[in-house]
């Protein structure tokens, strides 16, 4: 059984690409929720984060190997709904939102949790100067809005 790549090392690999056509090849290749939710809610301006800036209070698990940390950010990505504008976290109380995304940051690796947090606060660019819209548009044409 192939290994689950973090979404984070997918990135690493695409910002390793020397070329276009190569990144855009690697993103095609491990197409999957969690990336298209990564890169749209980092580089969409029509996606508001109701979280505040910066980096929040968590445990970070650095001591655990990788890969058995006690979820994924694949399996968490659908839970990201619930901190942007318009979805149904706008119903939670603002201490009880930031709780559920600091639980997401401590399951996961750290190196996909800093990713998050990088994603939240719109600076994907500082990790990965190469993922700019038209990269992924060139890959999803339909997946950034604005």
């Amino acid at each position: 059984m192939a290994k689950v790549l973090l979404i984070a090392e997918i990135l690493d690999m695409v910002q390793g690409a020397s070329t276009k056509e190569e990144r855009i090849e690697l993103i095609k290749k491990h197409n999957c929720l969690a990336l298209r939710d990564v890169l749209k809610g980092g580089l969409d301006d029509s996606i508001t984060w109701i979280l505040p800036t910066g980096t929040p209070p968590y445990k970070k698990d650095d001591k655990s190997p990788s890969g058995l940390h006690p979820s994924t950010l694949h399996r968490q990505s659908p839970r990201l709904r619930y901190f942007i504008t318009g979805g149904p976290g706008e119903r939670l109380t603002p201490s009880k939102r930031e709780r559920l995304f600091i639980e997401i940051l401590e399951s996961i690796d750290p190196r996909d949790a800093e990713l998050l947090i990088a994603m939240k606060d719109k600076q994907l660019k500082k990790l990965y100067p190469c993922l700019t819209k038209p990269l992924v548009k060139a890959v999803f044409p339909n997946l950034i809005v604005k």
